[in-house]
């Protein structure tokens, strides 16, 4: 799985900043590894990167 990339703007219009989160500059690996799991669904949105496995829909909805 990859760290797909939303707007603002669409952040915003889904409600993302509800959704666990962390900068840009920690480590997806160990965020991974120790907080969310392998299989979790992160999308970046500005200057933070986004735990949207609860909702997959924002997911899918961001691009790559």
């Amino acid at each position: 799985m990859r760290v797909k990339k939303m707007t603002i703007e669409e952040g915003q219009r889904v409600g993302i900043n509800r959704f666990p989160n962390f900068h840009k500059t920690g480590s997806v690996r160990g965020m991974k590894k120790l907080y969310y799991g392998a299989d979790c669904l992160l999308v970046r949105c500005g200057d933070y990167i986004y735990n949207v496995s609860p909702e997959p829909q924002i997911y899918n909805q961001a691009t790559i």
